[in-house]
């Protein structure tokens, strides 16, 4: 089976001129350099519109993509902005982390501009793209125009006519509030149009790219406001239980997510078509699926709703493998990487085993002092070749800052398992990613900050936390000639350089 290795980095990290990285020339940049180095993957976070809180992983729409990633300079291009104009507004004043409130104040300012000059209604490829999409974009474009009218409100707190989209209602803010929907529109054609050329690209280069998708929607979501069938909600369409998971490392009271969850028994009576849809579009955007939290398909955790914490949920059953199977016989083979982690039971491992799907290992979890002995599942040697490695996720300290926030006594449980009592502190992140690299593991994914040997300063994302997340990005020049030089160099010393 083929070695392959890859890098982990949301779009939103890459440098850029406008506050944000998106899918500018400095995307295309980072594509060149992951060929330079042997990669065969490039990892992404989500890439759906984002609200309060500003995680990938609540998003406004599972089907839409964020605003924020269209490139500005290819608007310039097109000629419905200016230079001027773009440089005029102020993105923040730290080009390593994203400034959200400033971006969203001037990204849409600048936007609804090219949308007013764009005469897009016009424009037949427009035309075909709203046709096209009709089945989730109308609701979407509504759902968005209509937010704004509230005041960006949570649609569960609208007048009862849209909330409940009384067909009058509906008829009234479609008509009224027309160039509104018709501006969201154009937002999303901007989106597909510019990271479709940008994975061509990448694919052109020998780069798949792998996807990742929340296995939960969000409550304040077009999806929810438009289908609310599909998840248990109430008559009055709020939810009777949301999602979380309990209790563990990350959080001494669970997580609690606050997504609606499933009514599984109204997805088994359609034959799961939502999924079905779902996971069709999102193989024209990936190459490569990973679902995020995908014990929650064996067993989810439900949380009644109104709790304050995650305490008081409980266990139940999912649809199992017969998603799976219905998903296999529609839409063929299909490549998915199952987020395993967590509180893991036997079924969860069963379920894994049937779908065929690789499982992920994080080196971060092996480590720990109240276990024993050389059984855990994520020491390296005992990966197995169907998993994908990982130093650590999104969700994870960098490998230098879990280092450094570890015990004496597990330091140096991981020196003795290095045979490496000797290699300054400040460098251990290179034999650490080595000893990954050398797993039989098939896939390595491993985080930019972690090539960098960035501490947690540099974290993306930590759990159970606001306000101080999703914004670490890239310096311009940090993914250096001797940084692309070093990786390379590892991936083709542990047989993992990509030869297309």
């Amino acid at each position: 089976m083929r070695r392959e290795s890859g890098i982990l980095l949301s779009v939103t990290s890459l440098p850029s001129r406008y506050g944000i990285g998106c899918f500018s020339k400095e995307a295309y940049d980072f594509v060149d350099r992951l060929e330079a180095c042997g990669q065969s993957y490039w990892q992404i976070l989500p890439l759906g519109p984002t609200s309060y809180g500003d995680s990938p992983y609540q998003s406004f729409s599972t089907f839409a993509g964020n605003p924020y990633l269209i490139s500005l300079e290819r608007l310039v291009e097109e000629g419905v902005l200016t230079e001027e104009e773009c440089g005029a507004e102020d993105w923040g004043k730290r080009p390593g982390a994203v400034d959200y409130e400033k971006i969203y104040r001037a990204r849409f300012r600048l936007l609804r501009k090219a949308y007013e000059r764009s005469h897009i209604a016009e424009d037949p490829e427009f035309q075909r793209f709203k046709y096209e999409n009709s089945w989730w974009l109308r609701d979407y474009a509504v759902f968005m125009a209509v937010k704004g009218v509230f005041g960006g409100q949570e649609w569960t707190k609208w007048a009862e006519d849209i909330r409940l989209r009384w067909n009058n209602a509906m008829d009234y803010y479609q008509r009224e509030y027309y160039f509104d929907i018709e501006f969201q529109e154009y937002l999303q054609y901007q989106f597909i149009r510019q990271w479709r050329e940008l994975k061509a690209y990448a694919n052109g280069k020998g780069i798949r790219i792998i996807g990742d998708i929340p296995i939960y929607v969000a409550m304040d979501s077009a999806d929810a406001w438009a289908h609310p069938e599909l998840f248990q909600l109430d008559e009055n369409n709020r939810p009777t239980a949301v999602a979380g998971c309990p209790p563990d490392g990350f959080s001494a009271s669970g997580q609690l997510w606050g997504n609606p969850l499933y009514r599984w028994d109204y997805h088994r009576q359609t034959g799961y078509q939502w999924w079905l849809q779902r996971l069709s579009y999102c193989y024209q955007l990936y190459d490569v699926v990973r679902i995020d939290h995908f014990r929650g398909f064996d067993e989810y955790y439900s949380i009644p709703f109104g709790d304050e914490d995650a305490t008081r949920g409980h266990w139940e059953k999912g649809p199992g493998m017969e998603l799976f199977r219905t998903v296999k016989a529609a839409l063929g083979e299909k490549e998915i990487i199952a987020e395993d982690l967590g509180y893991i039971t036997d079924s969860v491992r069963r379920l894994v085993w049937e779908s065929g799907y690789p499982g992920m290992k994080v080196l971060e979890f092996a480590f720990d002092s109240r276990d024993s002995g050389c059984a855990s599942d994520y020491l390296p040697h005992n990966y197995p070749e169907n998993s994908v490695a990982y130093t650590g996720t999104h969700d994870n300290e960098t490998i230098t800052g879990w280092y450094d926030s570890i015990t004496e006594e597990e330091r140096t449980l991981v020196r003795e398992y290095l045979c490496d009592m000797r290699t300054a502190r400040k460098n251990l992140y290179l034999p650490l990613i080595s000893l990954i690299m050398r797993s039989s593991a098939r896939i390595c994914i491993i985080p930019m900050q972690d090539y960098l040997g960035l501490d947690n300063r540099c974290r993306m994302n930590t759990p159970s936390t606001v306000g101080k997340n999703w914004k670490w990005r890239l310096l311009p020049g940090q993914m250096s000639d001797e940084v692309v030089e070093l990786i390379g160099a590892v991936t083709k010393r542990y047989g993992r350089w990509n030869w297309r």
